[in-house]
């Protein structure tokens, strides 16, 4: 449904426009008076930073940039060649050939523009957003634009000042899904940080958060900092990409407490309430809406023997283990090595659990598949480890294992975040830029 009416956002925006400025007569229909209401209370679609280039273009002219930027970042176009339109009973034409969707790279658009754009800098992942989670990325050369790319994934996750040598200003346009292990905010503050170093603005184009419609998890502990969790937030933080860089400088978590000049182009018609689906995957086992709304809460499992789907056409929509094949997990798969995952976890072996591919949108933090997988494993596995050294890592505390060890409930483990979450609404209050 809502992709629907995104089209007819857009059919709305486009009919606008050429009854204003076409001369030719232009027909059109409506069903009935329903259907006419229901497509003007959709006119106005989300808008992201990208796309609103005339209030940033003028402000990149005459200058040498640097990007920091994937696959993700792209400027979206609507495709119409004919002026004619009909909408009746829900369906909609445009004359013989239905209305569609294109999107251009932004560093292409950019450098068509004359945008004189030196470097491409880019996150886990790689700039076309192709490499497996945690692997090595290292610098190239984009075989389109010609143009140097600099890696911050694997030794190098903070531009150096030599790298930003000549720089005017530096763009950074990623589209992140609000998980505070999902490493591009990571990558936020390292770029953050060296930019204020080299007295060089960031210009930030937002894009929605999948995601922002909740907070929860616990706070993490800076004993457990790391790149998958370099600050004091939950593990769902309800923030966008601008949002959280404007926490970062005023919580003062840059390095000696320095602050990074932002110029941030916000998401017109977005707040944090808004289903936002992303047009293109921001990593490759993050494939479709169902799997990023499910990320937050099924990564716990990437710090056990627990298989998240990697592999599979199913990633972070599955869970499963040959460990135990009890008779409730009447689903199963079998990892293969493909895009974005050559070793997947349990390669080859028939794996049992849970296909939560058609499960009801999340609004919170999911612990009980967790925590069943948990008691499973002690009674059937009982022999090896269940939590790797990695889970404290996600969860940012040595607390919630322990709490699973101990045979808390969900809702005792729940409350146990109250207050940590409440004081963490009150920092956040500050930086918002949408409701």
């Amino acid at each position: 449904m809502q992709f629907y009416n995104f089209k007819n956002s857009i059919l709305i925006l486009v009919l606008t426009l050429l009854c204003c400025g076409s001369k030719k007569e232009e027909k059109v229909f409506f069903a009935d008076k329903k259907t006419e209401t229901s497509l003007l209370q959709t006119s106005k679609s989300t808008i992201v930073g990208a796309n609103d280039t005339e209030a940033y273009i003028p402000y990149l002219k005459g200058k040498t940039v640097g990007i920091v930027a994937n696959q993700t970042s792209v400027i979206q176009k609507s495709k119409i060649q004919n002026s004619k339109f009909e909408v009746r009973s829900g369906k909609y034409e445009v004359g013989s050939e239905k209305l569609g969707i294109e999107f251009t790279h932004l560093v292409d658009s950019l450098l068509k523009l004359d945008i004189d754009i030196k470097k491409v800098f880019s996150p886990e992942h790689g700039f076309r957003g192709t490499a497996d989670a945690g692997e090595v990325i290292k610098d190239g050369v984009d075989i389109k634009s010609g143009l140097p790319i600099v890696s911050l994934y694997g030794k190098n996750k903070k531009p150096s000042q030599e790298q930003l040598e000549g720089f005017d200003v530096v763009i950074l346009d990623i589209q992140d899904v609000g998980a505070r292990f999902y490493t591009y905010i990571s990558t936020l503050h390292y770029v953050m940080e060296a930019c204020a170093e080299a007295e060089i603005p960031l210009l930030i184009l937002d894009r929605p958060n999948p995601n922002g419609h909740y907070i929860d998890g616990p706070i993490l502990e800076s004993e457990h900092k790391s790149f998958v969790g370099m600050h004091p937030v939950p593990v769902v933080h309800g923030m966008t990409i601008g949002e959280y860089a404007q926490m970062i400088n005023g919580e003062a978590w840059l390095n000696g407490g320095i602050q990074c000049e932002l110029k941030i182009i916000p998401v017109k018609n977005y707040n944090h309430q808004t289903e936002y689906k992303l047009p293109i995957p921001p990593s490759p086992n993050l494939p479709n809406a169902k799997s990023i709304n499910l990320y937050p809460s099924l990564c716990f499992f990437e710090g056990t023997p627990i298989s998240v789907g990697r592999g599979t056409d199913k990633q972070f929509q599955v869970i499963g283990t040959p460990e135990y094949n009890l008779k409730r997990y009447n689903y199963f798969f079998t990892p293969q090595a493909n895009e974005g995952a050559k070793y997947p976890k349990h390669k080859g072996k028939e794996c049992f659990g849970y296909n939560l591919s058609k499960t009801n949108r999340l609004n919170q933090l999911e612990l009980k598949w967790l925590i069943e997988f948990y008691k499973s494993h002690k009674q059937y596995a009982k022999d090896t480890e269940f939590f790797k050294s990695f889970f404290t890592k996600l969860s940012g505390t040595e607390q919630l294992k322990q709490q699973i060890e101990q045979g808390l409930s969900v809702e005792e483990i729940r409350k146990s975040w109250a207050g940590g979450l409440e004081n963490y609404r009150l920092i956040r209050e500050k930086y918002l830029l949408y409701d």
